[in-house]
């Protein structure tokens, strides 16, 4: 049976440093994500400060305010923008009486959901494990209150009630298997290096369309003609890392790759988690960096991909850099030696496979 959708009321709070098209960005990829983890936004509440408060997010009025309408309009939890501390979210849950989500939790709840392999589990339930035990006090009365559904799937709704000493113990287990994962995967590229095929990895922003893409890709090259990985415009629709051999059109072999996209401010132990699986992109012998130039923010999402990249250690490989989505554009972009396609209509693809072949052969030839 498909769980209901949920009601939510999201809370943003707009701080001075950010500009108004930038901020309508921000919330619009909020209600994104809200809606891909399954709930309705049935109200959005704004509050512009010059800080966050510090105990409670947002100021006393506010509060007294947002109290009002959870008891008018009967929502099913709360979202907040930012990830909230420990004492805020004790503080709110208290005052509110409902079920509080921040986005930190709501990325790790699209995670549990979207997590198909043993690895990509396991990496959702350490980062979930590692978010929710400063968050548990006493016996988990706060935490009672969550119930099911948005906010308690990561760590499985019977483990929020369980006591620290289980919980630290669990994440040393799954530790453990994450690294056995780690080197049965290294040991796998090892193999893949001597066997000298090349290997290419699709990075981008969550929702540029890496998975239409390689699938596109895939249709082309891969024996089967099938789809590979499933692809539709939900935020981080792809979780878990697809490895596929594809053959090009002058019988040259390449292994390419489909990972979790990028999204900004990308919780700490979410990446930390997910090491494993990015060490994919650190050890291919081209990245595509997959942009939505459709999306008008896509310059400040590009940067965001870079600057995750750096972070990774991956900027130091070959990037080529990919415009997707191009049959949403009015006008045809011009040439300017830039990558320009479409995943749906397989416009560009072919100039796509020269320049990564092109790629991949100049670097062969320098080894």
């Amino acid at each position: 049976m498909e769980e209901k959708m949920e009601k939510a009321i999201l809370v943003l709070v707009k701080l001075p440093k950010q500009r108004a098209d930038e901020f309508q960005n921000y919330q619009a990829e909020l209600e994104g994500l809200a809606e891909a983890a399954g709930a309705i936004v049935t109200m959005v509440m704004i509050q512009a400060r010059a800080r966050i408060q510090g105990a409670t997010y947002l100021g006393k009025g506010k509060l007294e305010e947002l109290k009002g309408v959870i008891e008018e309009t009967e929502p099913d939890l709360v979202i907040f923008d930012r990830e909230l501390s420990p004492v805020q979210m004790r503080n709110l849950e208290k005052m509110l009486e409902i079920k509080i989500i921040d986005r930190t939790g709501l990325i790790l709840d699209i995670f549990s959901q979207r997590a198909r392999s043993h690895e990509g589990k396991l990496q959702v339930e350490l980062a979930s494990l590692e978010y929710r035990l400063p968050r548990l006090t006493g016996k988990g009365k706060e935490m009672s209150r969550l119930g099911a559904g948005i906010g308690t799937r990561g760590a499985g709704e019977q483990k929020l009630e369980l006591d620290r000493r289980y919980i630290r113990s669990r994440i040393v287990d799954i530790k453990k298997q994450i690294e056995k994962i780690r080197k049965m995967r290294s040991l796998h590229r090892k193999q893949r290096e001597r066997s000298g095929i090349k290997t290419v990895s699709l990075v981008g922003y969550t929702n540029a369309g890496k998975s239409s893409l390689f699938n596109a890709l895939c249709n082309r090259g891969h024996t089967s003609g099938q789809e590979q990985v499933e692809a539709d415009s939900r935020l981080f629709q792809t979780l878990d890392t697809t490895t596929r051999r594809i053959r090009w059109l002058d019988g040259q072999e390449i292994l390419i790759t489909d990972t979790v996209g990028f999204i900004q401010d990308m919780p700490a132990n979410l990446a930390n988690a997910f090491k494993a699986t990015f060490e994919e992109t650190l050890e291919a012998d081209l990245i595509l960096h997959i942009a939505d130039i459709a999306d008008i923010d896509y310059m400040e999402k590009m940067e965001t991909v870079a600057g995750v990249l750096q972070e990774l250690g991956a900027d130091k490989t070959d990037t080529l850099l990919v415009f997707n989505k191009i049959d949403l554009l009015p006008d045809k972009p011009a040439g300017n030696g830039n990558i320009y396609v479409s995943a749906l209509t397989g416009e560009g693809l072919d100039k796509l496979m020269d320049r990564i072949s092109q790629y991949l052969n100049a670097g062969e030839q320098e080894g």
